[in-house]
């Protein structure tokens, strides 16, 4: 996106690298190694879509460029600002082509605007005075799309003169598109036509998408309707006609297949993934709940068929997978998993030959890579790397390129290179400058310099100084750049190594519609011109200009201010326009790999610039300029043809030649020599679109700069590679197979694309060395998925894993802890899991042991098999004096001993208690309302229940009883007896007088049914003494007045009950209801519940807990006060011949059935 405007956008640094982690969802898929984003793809180039029409490359974009004018929040919401001032006079040209009128061009370094004169041409100026190319250039404008602040481009290319631009009017606030355009040009832009899709109807387009395998045809999406449908509009002839599609979706997304025109892949807004095979008319769905932002089509060459999609999406059962569908004819649809387990969110990346993601496990994160459909296995990085994250930065020339942030850094990464298959890598550079913005991808300071292999620019960062380095052999050795001697205008630079050097912003900017701060192009190698300052290091406010036509050998500077740069005619044509927040009526040009520079108004009027594009190839000479001459004003497009310039096409002998070498002086580089054709500085001819640079190139004999360190090794100060610590080179792979050679390494390998032959080797190595047989080492056991624990009856799988050691000759003794063995030989080759499942509760010691005639390793892993709570009730009492004790117990079903972790949260505390035990006893030590809450925890199961006690300086307690009717009725249920205690408050303060707020019944679990009724001090206005309210209350119960009927026939009336002690008086005193909270709580602790027989018998079983019941599983309230328990041992095993022989009392405790009707009442919300 452009902003449209005068503000300048802050520019980022270089694209973000790959990255293959979880997290939030990733920015677009971008590569450190291109500078320059131009939303035009290159016309050999396969695209996958999106709304910005980027490829199926991550540094590629597709033949769709976005404009965006940030008008401000008055502009958004449609009021118009006023014209004229700094934005320029008003302008009301009708739409269609005007010719600018010439200027005379301001003097070298100037950038005013002259004025116009009169007439359509408009010619150049030559700074140096010679003679002067003839440029053409015309204008268009957009009229009636003054609102609009976006605007999408698509240059056909390919010898098509083709031309369409959407723009449109987004409102920031809802998020939606609200008006738009959309225009299409035949002539190289010089004309415009409105495109009416639907005649006498008005048809917003949101985006548009072209196919990278026949860039004639294009699909245009409308807005979503109201039910849930969306409309397409599909061209096979450049947009010259369109035919309606309605769609049973949304879409968010279409990804074209990059060689099957016809085949596009649609991710829609509620994550569903459609494909078509005949571009549109049908569709199939693949796959529900996916990543919308993780699905490619297959990359050339990653996949033996080339209708493979990959994506991924969320699991059943939580988490992320990898899947994979062969789209044939979208009749029907066959996924498959690539990879068994879980892997990380976003972290998917299809580039080239390769395909990498993370997977997190225990804590641990691993990268994998899959070279060529092969399988997936670890990347091998230097042992103590730790990385914190790692990037990938290049695919290219079958070798892997990745940026890795160390455990010790922060601000910088290390570049490492791998092997051909992307597994093994060894260091390159240390230290590369990163940046990262919020919510993205780190950006690292990397740069590939297109057009000649082997050559690459990195910032690197040193003791806080940042300098920038090239290297000519793919990062075998790097170099400081050399300085110009002389500036711009031929005075001494006086900037002399080692001391001073030139350092370039390795920069990517917010536009996407301008050059980065560099610029390099496949079609002009050699030619390279970026953004930077000398010095000893670089300065990020200075931006002067300079080129280097000779791939870095020497440079020049060109500008004092940066400049957005585009490439014509193979770098035959230089065009640069200032980056400036002013309006602008100039560009400069120059024709001789930037010795000398033109100016040219381009517009007869200063006009903000938003972007510039060149044809698709930057072959042609043709350009054109987006801007606006003020916020209110139309898109205004300028064309500007060097055509004119040149009056014929270049023969031989307006060629020179140009030999590739370091700053050494060293001419084979990668292996051979190599020479590139360029035109001469007098012939004013064009290259055309059939120009080779690429002159000739000759094999040389290997030399040591022509070898890498191998993995394991890091070069030394004085260039050998020396085995790291860890690093035993004579070690058998741990791979290496018992019958099997391998042979170990010298520390040096040669760069995949490197293609020097005889001379010096350094990476011959001893002969073939048979595989011994080695011991099971690194043995490990988990459980799929790393679930925290398993319920009864679940299905279990087991993984084993073997890092080290023969595995063809190795048989594992597996103990799944319940008396179930088995001996497996290829276990850890064949990678199956083990499928398991336990009947019952408890905790089970899974051993797996491997041993071959070498020696023998043991995995050990304990697994919970916890039942789902159901219930859990929170048991206090409903007041408590101050500095007394209270017990708080937590009544649960099923009770899981040992598994069920209790936290509790006393009052404003926001640090918990932690137990195993089912009960605490506190005290509070001043009066109020406190509440408390308690949560337990069995394995992923939670219930949390909570309550509120009040503490009271002075209260006092009256037993009461029932009529024995009561019991034979009472279910012993918390909300039943919370009932019948209101019931029988409000009878008592409705026959005594008493309030009811004064009055709280609560009555007590088990049998015989009993309550206590709570007398609270009165309000201080009140002047009642306790006689005063007691008296009618003793007097109430003791006439018998207080009853009622519980059912028909079954009468209850409350008394007071005796007990030995009397009742209590005062609050000091109350102490039995703990009593026998805690003889309750010491019971159920001490497992006093029904136990029942197992009727089978397993030797060798480890069982905890473990309870079978023929009935319904209960839930023990807590006894009464009167009944005694049996003492028991915590937490033991009980063996069959234990249960036979274990008395645990006649009367240990009520225990009640608690069915579904009753179950809401124990779960609290």
């Amino acid at each position: 996106m452009a902003p449209r405007g005068p503000p300048r956008a802050p520019k980022g640094p270089g694209p973000a690298a790959r990255a293959p982690n979880a997290g939030a969802p990733p920015p677009p898929r971008s590569r450190p190694f291109l500078l320059l984003l131009l939303l035009l793809l290159l016309p050999l180039l396969p695209v996958a879509g999106g709304a910005a029409g980027r490829s199926s490359k991550p540094e590629l974009r597709g033949p769709i460029a976005r404009l965006t004018r940030s008008l401000p929040a008055s502009s958004l919401a449609g009021r118009a600002l006023p014209r004229g001032g700094e934005n320029g006079p008003e302008r009301g040209a009708e739409p269609g082509a005007r010719g600018l009128a010439p200027a005379p061009a301001p003097g070298p370094g100037e950038d005013g605007a002259p004025a116009a004169g009169q007439g359509r041409w408009a010619r150049a100026a030559s700074v140096a005075g010679a003679a002067s190319p003839a440029l053409t250039s015309s204008s268009f404008v957009l009229k009636g799309d003054a609102t609009h602040n976006q605007a999408m481009v698509h240059w056909t290319g390919e010898n098509s003169s083709v031309i369409l631009i959407l723009t449109k009017y987004y409102h920031v606030e809802s998020e939606k598109v609200l008006e738009s355009s959309l225009w299409r040009s035949s002539d190289y832009g010089t004309t415009y036509t409105k495109l009416t899709l639907q005649p006498g109807f008005t048809t917003i387009v949101d985006s548009f998408f072209i196919s990278p395998a026949n860039k004639r045809k294009i699909i245009l999406v409308s807005p979503s309707l109201s039910d849930g449908r969306q409309s397409l509009f599909l061209s096979t002839d450049e947009g010259s006609s369109f035919r309606k599609q309605v769609i049973p979706f949304s879409a968010e997304k279409l990804i074209f297949h990059p060689k099957e025109e016809d085949k596009v892949l649609v991710t829609t807004k509620d994550s569903k993934l459609y494909v078509t095979c005949d571009m549109g008319r049908s569709w199939l769905l693949l796959q529900e709940r996916v990543l919308n932002e993780q699905v490619f089509w297959a990359a050339s060459g990653a996949d033996g068929e080339a209708d493979v999609v990959h994506l991924q999406a969320h699991a059943l059962g939580g988490g992320f997978r990898y899947l994979t569908y062969h789209v044939r004819n979208c009749s029907q649809k066959a996924p498959t998993s690539p990879f068994s387990g879980p892997v990380d969110r976003n972290s998917l990346f299809v580039e080239n030959d390769y395909i990498f993601f993370t997977a997190t496990s225990s804590n641990r994160t691993t990268f994998y890579v899959s070279y060529r459909h092969s399988e997936f296995v670890p990347m091998k990085l230097p042992k103590y790397a730790l990385p914190k994250d790692l990037l990938v930065v290049s695919t290219d020339e079958n070798q892997v390129f990745v940026a890795v942030q160390e455990w010790h850094q922060t601000d910088t990464y290390n570049l490492y290179q791998s092997d051909p298959r992307g597994v093994a890598y060894a260091l390159v550079l240390e230290d590369i400058r990163s940046s990262r913005r919020p919510d993205t991808e780190a950006i690292i300071d990397i740069l590939e310099v297109h057009g000649v292999k082997g050559v690459f620019l990195a910032n690197q960062k040193r003791d806080g100084k940042v300098v920038t380095l090239i290297t000519y052999n793919k990062g075998r050795d790097w170099e400081h750049l050399r300085p110009p001697s002389v500036d711009m205008n031929g005075k001494p630079t006086n900037c002399r190594p080692p001391d001073c050097h030139l350092h370039l912003h390795l920069l990517w900017p917010d536009n996407p519609y301008v050059s980065g701060t560099v610029h390099t192009k496949d079609t002009a190698p050699g030619l390279i011109m970026g953004a930077g300052n000398l010095g000893s290091q670089l300065v990020e406010n200075r931006e002067e200009m300079y080129v280097t036509s000779d791939c870095g050998k020497t440079w020049r500077q060109v500008f004092e201010e940066e400049h957005h740069i585009l490439y014509l005619d193979h770098g035959g044509v230089i065009v640069a326009v200032k980056d400036s927040s002013i309006p602008l009526k100039i560009l400069k040009f120059s024709m001789d790999d930037g010795h000398t520079w033109s100016t040219y108004n381009f517009s007869s009027t200063p006009m903000f610039v938003d972007g510039l594009l060149s044809e698709p190839g930057e072959e042609t000479l043709v350009i054109t300029i987006f801007g606006h001459m003020s916020y209110r004003s139309e898109w205004e497009l300028v064309k500007v043809d060097f055509r004119p310039s040149f009056s014929r096409t270049c023969g031989e002998g307006d060629y020179g030649s140009w030999e590739l070498t370091d700053l050494q002086g060293a001419r084979c580089l990668m292996g051979q020599r190599r020479s590139f054709r360029k035109r001469k500085a007098e012939s004013l001819c064009i290259n055309g679109r059939n120009f080779t640079s690429a002159l000739a190139s000759r094999v040389c004999p290997c030399q040591d700069s022509d070898f890498h360190c191998d993995y394991g090794f890091e070069r030394a100060p004085f260039s050998e590679c020396l085995a790291n610590f860890w690093f035993h080179p004579l070690s058998p792979p741990d791979d290496c197979v018992l019958g099997r050679t391998y042979t170990s390494s010298l520390g040096y390998r040669k760069a995949v694309s490197n293609t020097c032959e005889g001379g010096v080797d350094l990476q011959r190595g001893p002969e073939q060395l048979p595989c011994p047989l080695t011991p099971p080492r690194g043995l490990r056991v988990r459980v799929r998925g790393e679930v925290a624990a398993v319920r009864p009856w679940e299905d279990v799988l087991f993984e084993v894993h073997q890092e080290q050691g023969d595995v063809l000759t190795t048989v594992y003794h597996v103990d799944l802890g319940d008396g179930v063995r088995a001996v497996y030989s290829n276990l850890t080759l064949t990678k199956e899991p083990i499928r398991h499942a336990y009947e019952s509760p408890g905790v089970y010691r899974v051993s797996v042991r491997a041993e071959n005639l070498a020696g023998h390793d043991e995995a050990v892993l304990f697994v919970q098999v916890t039942a789902r709570l159901k219930a859990l009730y929170l048991e206090v009492v409903p007041a408590i004096g101050t500095n007394q004790d209270v017990n708080l117990t937590a009544v649960l079903l099923p009770l899981n001993p040992n598994f069920t972790v209790f936290y509790w949260w006393i009052g404003q505390s926001l640090q918990p208690l932690m137990s195993l035990n089912n009960s605490v006893t506190t005290r509070f030590a001043d009066p109020g309302d406190v509440r408390v809450t308690v949560q337990a925890a069995c394995g992923t199961s939670v219930l949390q229940d909570s309550k509120v006690i009040r503490v009271l300086a002075r209260f006092q307690v009256l037993p009461l009883q029932f009529s024995q009717g009561l019991d034979a009725y009472n279910p012993n249920t918390p909300e039943w007896r919370e009932e019948v205690g209101q019931l029988v408050t409000q009878l008592l303060a409705k026959e005594t007088g008493v309030a009811e707020e004064l009055l709280l019944t609560v009555v007590r679990p088990g049998l015989p049914t009993v309550a206590d009724l709570y007398v609270l001090p009165p309000p201080p206005k009140q002047s009642l003494t306790w006689d005063q309210m007691l008296a009618p209350v003793r007097q109430a119960l003791g006439a018998q007045k207080v009853s009622f009927l519980l059912r028909a026939g079954v009468p209850v009336v409350v008394a007071v009950r005796e007990t030995d002690t009397g009742p209590l008086q005062l609050a000091e005193s109350s102490t039995y209801w703990v009593a026998a909270v805690l003889l309750v709580t010491g019971g159920s602790a001490l497992g006093a519940f029904l136990l029942y027989k197992c009727r089978r018998k397993r030797p060798g079983r480890t069982v905890y807990a473990q309870m079978h019941s023929d009935k319904e599983q209960e839930m023990t309230s807590p006894m009464n006060h009167s009944q005694g328990v049996p003492g028991a041992s915590q937490g033991a095993g009980f063996t069959d011949d234990d249960l036979d022989s274990q008395t645990l009392g006649s009367r240990s405790g009520v225990v009640l059935s608690v069915g579904s009707r009753e179950m809401h009442s124990y779960l609290v919300s």
